[in-house]
């Protein structure tokens, strides 16, 4: 499936052959904007793969709208600027940035740019997915352990018993032990 990017740029010349040159790499640009303010709203309702930015624009800077996008959604950026000051470069770390090109840009540092970027935003997102899945381990896990410790003192039983009693009650049941415990839980405030 083509990666669909979404191009902002206020020269419309420098936005048409950005465009092009995507198009011929075989990607999908679903849209293009001259402002930020429309980058934000298009970010929104599109939800691109990626989007590359120019920083230096009316209504609203490259950099000011990023930081809007990154707060929200998780849509890699990649800026393109006629400038290369180092506060520029800055400001770009805030936010979900990926790349940064100084015009003029071409297909030669374009097309890597844009291959590289995506393929961090895919490694983040797939990063991002396994700190989440340990993080629900860990507060099930805290769960489990809380509920034991409840049955431990409540009925008196050391702590393999009261483990093997969440067990039982779980297959039982045919309730995850993450349910169970929070029954336990709910059942024993306090």
């Amino acid at each position: 499936m083509k990666k669909r990017i979404m191009v902002v740029e206020d020269e419309s010349i420098v936005r048409l052959d950005v465009s092009f040159m995507l198009k011929d790499a075989g990607y999908d640009v679903v849209a293009e904007a001259a402002d930020g303010e429309k980058a934000v709203e298009l970010a929104y309702s599109l939800r691109p793969d990626l989007i590359i930015m120019d920083i230096k624009m009316p209504k609203l800077n490259g950099l000011k709208a990023s930081e809007i996008i990154s707060d929200k959604l998780n849509i890699p950026i990649l800026l393109l600027t006629a400038y290369s000051q180092k506060e520029y470069i800055e400001k770009a770390k805030k936010a979900n940035i990926l790349g940064y090109l100084v015009k003029p840009i071409s297909e030669a540092n374009l097309i890597p740019a844009v291959e590289i970027a995506l393929k961090q935003a895919e490694n983040t997102s797939h990063y991002k997915e396994q700190v989440d899945e340990i993080n629900r381990e860990l507060q099930n896990r805290k769960l489990i352990e809380k509920a034991k410790g409840i049955l431990m003192k409540q009925l008196n039983l050391p702590e393999e018993e009261a483990y093997n009693r969440m067990r039982n009650i779980s297959m039982n049941k045919q309730r995850s032990l993450e349910k169970v415990a929070k029954y336990i839980i709910l059942k024993y405030p306090g």
